[in-house]
């Protein structure tokens, strides 16, 4: 086992996205951006959703839309359980503007039968969407 390395696990309540060693981690946490290496202390943390940015053993970079979840880091051990977690590559840029449109018209809506919270939430999901698609044109 490589010092420079950590074994990171992701999934969500479908599948197993990822398992594997990484170099290092970046993922958005409940209190903001983190950046997770070997030799990180332990950490118990809620996500928002965002994007986990994985650079491999080798320093290949995988990214994956996480909708929100928890991360644990443990010495030796990196787990991410996420809500829902979808690969970059997997996300419909098309649809998601779509949900995003949608989303924008009912946080506009005047009516008194638009639930705001939930809203706001399907706003704050598509847009770290939007985000992932966008940082991975970046790369390409």
């Amino acid at each position: 086992m490589s010092a420079m390395t950590v074994n990171l696990n992701v999934v969500s309540a479908e599948e197993e996205l990822f398992s594997g060693r990484i170099e290092s981690l970046q993922i958005t946490g409940s209190e903001g951006e983190l950046g997770i290496m070997p030799g990180h202390a332990p950490l118990l943390t809620s996500l928002k959703p965002g994007m986990a940015r994985i650079v491999k053993h080798g320093g290949e970079e995988e990214v994956i839309y996480l909708s929100g979840g928890m991360l644990e880091v443990q010495p030796n051990n990196v787990t991410v359980l996420a809500d829902v977690a979808v690969r970059a590559d997997d996300l419909d840029e098309q649809a998601v503007l779509e949900a995003k449109q949608r989303a924008e018209e009912h946080m506009n809506a005047h009516g008194g039968d638009v639930d705001f919270a939930e809203v706001a939430a399907e706003l704050a999901r598509v847009t770290a969407q939007l985000r992932v698609i966008q940082a991975t044109k970046k790369k390409v």
